[in-house]
């Protein structure tokens, strides 16, 4: 590895910490309106969604296979229903392996 990639390294790890220290650091000094704070909060909802959905469908730049997105289904219902973790894992997992039978 060379120099500059070890500096880009470090530039993108302080980067990185520098964002995630500033939310408790300014969550004190700046306060939302209500109407942003729910703004805030369905724009955490979609994008969360938009990346399940990104990662569910796609596998890299082509479309996934049918057992990834009927995997994440069923995992997603027995989430929904308040289904242990361990269960909705091994379920949308062995839901995937199987379809790939």
């Amino acid at each position: 590895m060379g120099p500059g990639v070890a500096l880009g390294v470090l530039v993108l790890a302080l980067g990185t910490y520098g964002f995630r220290v500033s939310g408790p650091l300014l969550s004190t000094r700046i306060t939302l309106s209500p109407k942003a704070s729910r703004i805030m909060a369905v724009a955490a909802v979609v994008m969360l969604t938009a990346l399940a959905v990104n990662s569910a469908l796609l596998d890299g730049r082509a479309v996934a296979d049918w057992s990834r997105p009927s995997g994440v289904a069923v995992g997603a219902v027995l989430a929904w229903r308040r289904a242990p973790l361990v269960l909705v894992v091994l379920a949308a997992a062995g839901t995937a392996a199987l379809l790939r039978l």
